[in-house]
């Protein structure tokens, strides 16, 4: 029977040390595993001297004596001795006495056996038994337990008490008894259920724990002050042992614990008190404000412990040794049980264990069951999207870089992506309304002096002392704060690309991390432009890139050098050669979803760098763009063209393309794969007027406008809703990703009837009218014939 004993309450936990009460645990143990050791050897000690008692029967004395004149007879026989006859019978009579009562004298010294060894052989059993101390049962010595000592007139007394003792044998045969009754109960026969009986049995408990659960729920969201010890029994639901309604009873207990908290929850993070804090005597509502707060935390502690408990014994393959749920059953526990981990993860970020649910959460982005790496993704992406501050976001950025360097970069491609949904970028650009509203200024005692009245300063002063106590029980963060955590946040990112780019260039990480730099680009420090570019372009040119992967290089350089990097004398010639080389790999199947990319590239590299862009290389791209949207899907077509309308309105000169005439020496060279070498000005572009026949309206009116050059105003203008929209949107709005078709196609009105069917409906009506015709004239003018042909027509 297991030694039941009272749990220690979470107030002794926190005074005691856990390593205190650690080695009270070990010496206790260790006691009493000593004392049953020692009980043990006793026993066994008696046991074998009652077996050797047994086993061995006692020789009488005088067979014992007989055996032994024997024995000295023959030996006085064999041996050659002095004759008997020369001695007198009185002095052999005393020589044999002697011999009997000698030992060392007449011993074999070549032997090993010891003085007296016949002796103790032969001696009574019966009497060894009997020197065996009596102690048929012996205990354990028992503890003193020191207590209190007692002060009076004769001085100080000691007290102290034994400490009591388990009786092993009572509890063995009470084990036994408890054995006997279980089995006399198991005798029984149970009645067998129908299978209808087994699920009315099944709906009526499932129905009585809902009922349970409803009610406590109900009565601590009521009353969560008063009612906090409930969280315990129901989250004591967790472990519920009865298999046929355990699955369902714990996901309830769960979402139901998982909800409790998210409303009881505090706005604010709750530490511990300090020793003199507790020290001090404060109001019963404090006191009982803090026995809330105090049992709060520990119940939403152990009820996290519960879940990432379930996690684990899922993951590692393992069952309870009750066995109440099967294997496959916790598949379905342990996703329940990371979805109300992601739900604590984005409603509670302010409270206390979030980074335990972070680092529960970040390293299941990695894990191979699909539902559960997509509901980790998208709970770290709202995070991500709903940070202002900027705590969280850093929280998750180092527990990511950590999994990325300890997995050794084998990890999945979406759990770097993640960092692509930081708000770091626009909270740089566009800074919060409160950092831009002017702060209020208060009024100094010489202009209160000079413009108010005394009651007016008197109402001045409250009111100002008012506005200073609203300020700062708002406690807003500051810019300076927020800038400090997004630059750390930052760092972290930029180490995490950098270590990758530099170890693990072949990995599957390599275009999140390209896509990356790509966004954060113009924050990079501007002391590494000049290594990232170098490492870019290197890059680019081993040629173990994807062309998408490629494009984000291309991509990742042009956002470098169009923000801080303005100011360096760098020319990225070498990206603009490798994207106008590798725009005919583009096409409609596959590649298709890559001209998303191409137009960011384009945008970056010709609108925003419009001044270190020559008219040769713009002529160049301009036919190049041209010629690519013959061979496109529609919704590319429209985003290219809506490319060449921003070149011809950026760059002058441009509608030399749209005259057939050549303008200065050289012929143009479309195979050459060098934009500036190539004499584009040289050629025209044809291909517009191909465009304006294509099947897609939208591309129609592009290519019209194209020829027209691409006015702003008057008949050859587009519309607003397609002039105002970049280009990558009208690529996205235009797509035919859902199979349908933008404008949509008029309904095909319904099919005419054949000529044959239409001839001889025609002819039917025709002979009708002249038969109905032919009738009425017989009937006026000859009824008789018309009587007599009709009955000879109804006889034949």
């Amino acid at each position: 029977r297991k030694n039941t004993k009272r749990v220690p309450s979470f107030r002794k936990l926190l005074r005691t040390s856990k390593i205190k009460l650690d080695n009270k645990l070990k010496n206790k143990q260790y006691k009493q595993q000593s004392a049953a050791k020692k009980y043990r050897k006793e026993q066994k000690k008696l046991r074998e001297a009652v077996r050797d008692a047994i086993s061995r029967k006692p020789f009488p004395l005088e067979e014992c004596k007989k055996k032994q004149v024997a024995e000295k007879r023959e030996e006085e026989e064999e041996e050659d001795a002095l004759p008997l006859d020369m001695m007198d019978e009185d002095d052999l009579k005393l020589m044999e006495d002697l011999a009997q009562k000698a030992s060392f004298l007449t011993r074999d010294l070549s032997s090993n056996e010891p003085v007296h060894v016949k002796k103790r052989k032969h001696e009574s059993v019966i009497e060894k038994y009997e020197k065996v101390p009596r102690r048929m049962q012996t205990e354990p010595e028992k503890e003193l337990i020191h207590l209190l000592p007692i002060k009076d007139k004769g001085g100080i007394i000691p007290q102290s008490m034994e400490k009591p003792v388990l009786n092993l044998a009572q509890d063995e045969e009470e084990d036994t008894e408890e054995v006997e009754e279980a089995d006399d109960f198991n005798e029984e026969p149970l009645p067998v259920l129908t299978a209808e009986e087994m699920a009315a049995q099944r709906r009526q408990k499932l129905q009585e724990r809902k009922m349970h659960i409803a009610a406590l729920a109900s009565a601590i969201l009521s009353e969560p002050d008063n009612n906090i010890k409930k969280v315990k029994e129901l989250r004591a639901m967790l472990m519920e042992q009865d298999p046929n309604v355990a699955v369902i009873v714990r996901k309830l207990v769960m979402v139901s614990l998982m909800e409790i908290f998210k409303d009881i929850a505090p706005s604010y993070k709750i530490r511990p008190l300090t020793e003199a804090e507790k020290a001090t005597k404060v109001k019963k509502e404090t006191q009982k404000l803090r026995e809330f707060e105090e049992g709060l935390v520990s119940q939403y502690k152990f009820y996290l412990e519960n879940l990432e408990q379930t996690i684990k014994d899922w993951k590692q393959r393992k069952l309870k040794k009750s066995n109440v749920i099967s294997l496959k059953a916790y598949k379905g526990l342990a996703e329940i049980a990371v979805k109300c981990l992601c739900e604590l993860l984005v409603a509670l970020p302010h409270f206390n264990f979030h980074n335990n649910i972070i680092v529960l959460i970040v390293p299941l982005m990695n894990d191979a069951s699909k539902m559960i790496s997509e509901l980790c993704f998208e709970a770290v992406k709202k995070l991500f999207k709903q940070d202002k501050l900027g705590y969280a976001s850093l929280g998750v950025v180092k527990v990511i870089s950590g999994l990325v360097k300890g997995r050794n970069y084998d990890v999945r491609p979406e759990v770097l992506k993640v960092f692509l949904h930081l708000r770091i970028k626009e909270v740089e650009l566009q800074k919060d309304s409160e950092d831009i509203a002017p702060k209020k200024k208060f009024m100094t005692y010489k202009e209160k002096r000079k413009n108010l009245s005394r009651m007016q300063r008197k109402w001045k002063k409250a009111e100002e002392k008012l506005e200073r106590e609203l300020l700062e029980a708002e406690a807003s963060e500051s810019k300076e704060k927020k800038l400090k955590l997004h630059t750390e946040t930052l760092n972290i990112v930029f180490v995490t690309y950098f270590r990758i780019l530099k170890k693990a260039q072949k990995s599957p990480l390599l275009p999140a991390v390209l896509e990356g730099l790509a966004k954060f680009a113009h924050l990079i420090n501007v002391e590494f432009f000049d290594d990232l570019l170098i490492v870019l372009h290197s890059l680019i040119a081993s040629g173990g890139l994807s062309y998408r992967e490629s494009l984000h290089c291309i991509l990742s350089a042009f956002h470098i050098l169009s923000g801080q990097g303005d100011v360096l004398n760098i020319d990225p010639m070498k990206f603009y050669t490798h994207l106008y080389k590798t725009l005919f790999s583009l096409h409609a199947g596959g590649t298709n979803d890559d001209i998303g990319i191409v137009l960011q590239c384009l945008d970056v590299m010709f609108a925003k760098r419009r001044k270190q862009v020559s008219q040769q290389r713009a002529l160049a791209f301009l036919k190049r763009l041209s010629t690519l949207a013959l061979h496109v899907l529609p919704n590319s077509s429209v985003g290219i063209l809506a490319t060449n309308r921003v070149l011809m309105q950026t760059f002058p000169k441009m509608d030399l393309l749209l005259d057939n005439e050549s303008q200065g020496s050289g012929v143009y060279l479309p195979e050459l794969e060098e934009p500036e070498h190539c004499n584009a000005q040289n050629t025209a572009l044809w291909e517009l007027h191909l465009l304006q026949r294509h099947y897609h309206p939208t591309v129609q009116k592009f290519a019209a406008h194209l020829i027209a050059g691409a006015p702003t105003e008057g008949s050859g203008a587009l519309s607003l809703d397609l002039s105002q929209r970049p280009a990558t949107e009208l690529f996205e709005a235009y797509s035919m990703r859902g199979m349908t078709f933008n404008p949509p196609v008029a309904s095909v009105t319904p099919r005419k009837k054949d000529t044959f069917s239409q001839m001889d409906s025609f002819v039917d009506e025709e002979l009708n009218k002249q038969l109905q015709q032919h009738i009425s004239e017989a009937v006026v003018h000859k009824p008789l014939d018309f009587a007599k042909h009709f009955k000879e027509s109804s006889l034949l």
